[in-house]
């Protein structure tokens, strides 16, 4: 059971950052592949607060919510400049920059040895220690990133974003600071990454750089393909389906060290397969295919 309740949150963790990242390359139409870098800032921002100050869990959130946040605006701002395949190489400088931060700088983030023994949270009195406790707490974060998102694409902002989507020039020249609209979803999105990286930490109990590696990045953008980009529920889906469709290999008997290398294989077959066959994913609205 407690197998089952860890695939779960795992789902869970990578809803918030499927959809986060939805929001910055589905509906705005940025290629981002430093989604990595802000989930790690929050997993990072939160263990030091925690082990550090031994701070509490709401407050360790927000404040990972607006270093990320504003993270996020100097990624955001490149793309003011610079559009397309140049964008997403700025946005793989700076996830390469931020893994090399965290792997390097010993003092402070531990280095390759990471955090160790980050302390379980509580929330008004209630310590969250077991599965179900995090379950619940993951579930929780998700309806609200899930609404928050909505709420967004539902509104004039979000229909400005498909418009900078779809014509970035025709937006502007129906008067839309489209400077503004870019960088401010990328604070949102990069602030709501945040959220899954202190999940993760407190969850986890540990975290080191390898966890939020290119790879990561990577991985996170395959669930916003294969899912759907320009959907939230796309999202959903692809990250359930990414999630559990690797667990299956270990019902097969693989070692461990075959069944990670399956895992990118699968990965990168999928990723093939829809930009071939359904670019848009399972049930996107905007397809990556030119």
């Amino acid at each position: 059971m407690e197998y089952l309740l860890h695939i779960l949150i795992l789902i869970g963790i990578y809803v918030i950052l499927s959809v986060s990242l939805n929001l910055i390359t589905g509906y705005a139409g940025l290629l981002s592949i430093a989604h990595a870098a802000f989930y790690g800032v929050g997993a990072y921002v939160a263990a030091l607060l925690a082990l550090k100050f031994h701070s509490p869990f709401l407050a360790n959130i927000a404040c990972a919510v607006i270093l990320s946040g504003l993270l996020g605006a100097l990624v955001g701002i490149p793309s003011l400049r610079i559009r397309d395949d140049y964008f997403a190489i700025a946005t793989f400088a700076f996830q390469v920059i931020t893994f090399s931060v965290m792997n390097n700088w010993v003092a402070f983030t531990g280095g390759p040895m990471g955090l160790p023994g980050i302390p379980q949270p509580a929330i008004f009195g209630w310590k969250i220690t077991t599965h179900y406790d995090f379950l619940i707490v993951v579930f929780f974060l998700c309806v609200i990133t899930l609404w928050i998102s909505h709420k967004i694409v539902s509104s004039p902002f979000g229909r400005v974003l498909k418009a900078v989507r779809e014509d970035e020039i025709f937006a502007q020249a129906m008067g839309k600071n489209v400077a503004s609209y870019k960088v401010l979803i990328f604070v949102i999105g990069a602030g709501m990454a945040s959220v899954a990286g202190v999940m993760y930490a407190y969850y986890i109990s540990f975290i080191d750089p390898t966890s939020f590696t290119i790879m990561e990045s990577i991985f996170i953008i395959s669930i916003v393909i294969i899912g759907g980009a320009g959907n939230i529920w796309g999202s959903v889906l692809g990250a359930a389906v990414l999630v559990i469709l690797p667990e299956a290999l270990r019902f097969l008997g693989m070692p461990s060290s075959i069944a990670a290398n399956m895992r990118q294989i699968i990965y990168g077959a999928l990723l093939v397969i829809f930009m071939l066959f359904r670019p848009q994913g399972f049930i996107g609205e905007y397809s990556f295919k030119k």
